[in-house]
């Protein structure tokens, strides 16, 4: 996967992009996976230490002697010097982000930098690709410019080296599409016939599985509320079915998004930015033996709002005495990380009481709890 960024002067999009991306990725798509960040400001992926570290991401930013003099450009279809040079940029940065993916893999996935991604999105692409019985040139995932298009990277030469002949001259998405006419449309044919032509090589899929979420676009001054019908809802929590349990939290609750919701699985909670000392508790009404654990802070619409430094306790039945809200929770389980806490619960402890988060520092963000699943063992 390739995405170019740069900045932008009023707002920053790319780290919830690689939130919205990286959210519900397994292990087995983190080794089947690269996302590649064409970027100039390394500084602010300070938040995927892991992901970096493991090869799931990468940066990369061309030499400033790449790039050729962009000044004195030709003006075309009415677009001002400013745009001309923007557009002109960016079909450069895509060809170098391109040739550098080339290869990575197999398949190459083009992104922009403000956007999300439906959480299933890895395997149906997957999915969708494999289902082609037809030569096909790109796959497309999305009906916005050149967000979520699909190439092989076979042919990600070929590509690349028709966008360096005419950067100059059109906007990347025009000039894959000409790309397609040179290939396939015969110019003693009609328009008709080259639109099927070209139909059978550039293949949309739908629904959409990415949704354009940015408003201030990289070209200064330019606003753009662009946004794909075809995306519909995010699913912004996820039910299971979980034991009858008392529920509390000191939490600041936002408007409707409860912690009863969220234990049900009818909503997500919501809640401004936690202090340390916060908490949320399950109490179970009967003492359970409970295997697993599974606590997801964020969705898909504020994948940033996470829980942080925040740890998973648990209180057993021989310590039932002790206080929900004081410092002697007496098993530590684990802790959050990159707005996940799991893991199995050792046998040992016996029958569990309750269940705390326990938030450890002051937050700079709100906190959105979306999942929470207790696994309870059979008798």
């Amino acid at each position: 996967m390739g995405i170019p960024t740069v900045k932008r002067e009023k707002q920053h999009y790319l780290i919830n992009t690689l939130h919205s991306l990286l959210y519900e990725f397994s292990e087995e798509q983190k080794n089947d996976c690269v996302i590649i960040i064409f970027i100039a400001e390394v500084t602010s992926l300070h938040s995927f230490p892991r992901e970096i570290q493991s090869g799931v991401l990468e940066v990369i930013s061309p030499p400033a002697s790449y790039y050729p003099d962009l000044s004195n450009l030709k003006q075309t279809f009415g677009d001002s010097e400013d745009r001309v040079r923007w557009r002109t940029k960016q079909n450069l940065d895509y060809s170098f982000l391109m040739l550098y993916a080339q290869p990575k893999g197999t398949l190459y996935l083009q992104l922009e930098d403000d956007i999300i991604a439906k959480p299933d999105y890895i395997q149906r692409i997957k999915n969708f690709a494999a289902e082609q019985s037809q030569e096909w040139m790109i796959l497309e995932f999305s009906q916005l410019g050149f967000i979520g298009k699909l190439f092989k990277s076979e042919d990600l030469p070929l590509i690349v080296e028709f966008f360096l002949m005419f950067y100059k001259d059109k906007p990347i998405d025009w000039l894959i599409d000409h790309l397609l006419w040179v290939k396939v449309c015969n110019p003693e044919k009609d328009a008709i016939h080259c639109e099927k032509e070209k139909a059978k090589l550039r293949i949309r899929a739908k629904p959409s599985l990415f949704q354009h979420v940015g408003t201030y676009s990289s070209l200064a001054g330019k606003i753009q509320n662009l946004k794909d019908k075809d995306f519909g809802k995010n699913v912004l929590h996820k039910a299971h079915n979980n034991p009858p349990a008392k529920v509390d939290t000191s939490l600041r609750i936002y408007q409707k998004y409860t912690l009863e919701k969220v234990y049900k699985g009818k909503d997500y909670l919501w809640a401004s930015a936690p202090v340390a000392g916060d908490y949320i508790s399950f109490t179970f009404l009967n003492p359970l033996k409970v295997e697993k654990y599974f606590f997801r802070s964020g969705n898909m619409e504020h994948p940033g709002d996470k829980l942080f430094n925040t740890t998973v306790e648990v209180i057993n039945v021989f310590n039932s005495n002790i206080s929900l809200y004081g410092p002697s929770f007496i098993f530590y389980l684990g802790a959050f990380e990159n707005g996940i806490a799991e893991g199995s619960i050792n046998q040992s402890i016996g029958k569990i009481q309750a269940i705390r988060l326990s938030v450890n520092s002051d937050s700079p963000v709100w906190a959105i709890l979306s999942e929470v699943s207790m696994l309870i063992k059979e008798i």
